[in-house]
């Protein structure tokens, strides 16, 4: 199979950037998308050029890093699945690839299709953990914890923190991605402690680093490979009209 591939380059957040076009040749259906990548930037290491920069680590679905828009889709036209799991079964031969960063003020490029999602991290830093001591460890049937609880808390426990979540929605809102970190903890009998200021502290930093509001408009939902649920936004917002009600009165 051969593309034509019209790849962004750029040397870093204060320099402007642009599209430069490559062609991939004798590309196998059986290869992922980073490894037709790879075999692009062998080729241009041949010729003596700077290979594109781009994320990735696991290549399992498993560390989000590896996110990038194709063809103005977040990882790419296949839904459910990581960049790295996208395959070039995925397009026709001949076609022509359109390959950019996350577009987002809150991730700013590195170089090339390499943008800092440090953001994400401070928004878990800001609140997406458990400090209150909830005792020694005990028998996991010891704790009574209904089945839908648990099996919502896993649903929201699947997010890799990718963005694409963040790519997709036209507000570059993050909304998604906080949700379901303040709704895995929330829902089990450890994160009840700090649940209210789980959710004040992490909305906080979501607004102060930059990310738009949710407009309901779902795009997040449809991009995530995990397939998170916008009612966990829904379950967020219920949370935080509780905790600012509880800090008015305090």
């Amino acid at each position: 199979m051969n593309f034509t591939l019209h790849v962004w380059r750029q040397d870093g957040p204060e320099v402007p950037g642009g599209f430069e076009t490559y062609e991939a040749r004798d590309i196998s259906e059986h290869m992922s998308f980073l490894e037709m990548l790879d075999l692009v930037n062998e080729g241009l290491t041949h010729d003596g050029h700077e290979p594109v920069a781009f994320e990735h680590d696991c290549r399992e679905g498993i560390c989000g890093s590896c996110g990038m828009m194709i063809n103005g889709v977040p990882h790419g036209p296949k839904g459910m699945v990581a960049t790295c799991q996208l395959h070039m079964r995925s397009f026709r031969d001949g076609d022509e690839i359109w390959i950019e960063p996350w577009r987002a003020t809150a991730f700013p490029v590195l170089r090339d299709l390499a943008v800092d999602r440090g953001a994400l991290d401070r928004i878990i830093d800001a609140g997406g953990y458990i400090s209150v001591r909830t005792g020694s460890p005990q028998d996991a049937n010891a704790l009574l914890i209904r089945k839908e609880d648990a099996d919502l808390a896993m649903d929201a426990a699947q997010c890799i923190g990718c963005g694409a979540c963040v790519a997709a929605c036209p507000n570059a809102s993050a909304m998604l991605f906080t949700a379901a970190k303040v709704s895995h903890l929330g829902l089990l009998p450890q994160g009840q402690p700090e649940r209210y200021t789980r959710v004040l502290d992490m909305v906080t930093q979501h607004d102060r680093e930059g990310f738009g509001n949710c407009t309901n408009h779902g795009a997040c939902q449809e991009a995530c490979p995990k397939g998170i649920s916008v009612d966990f936004i829904a379950r967020l917002n219920r949370d935080l009209v509780v905790s600012t009600w509880k800090t008015a009165g305090d």
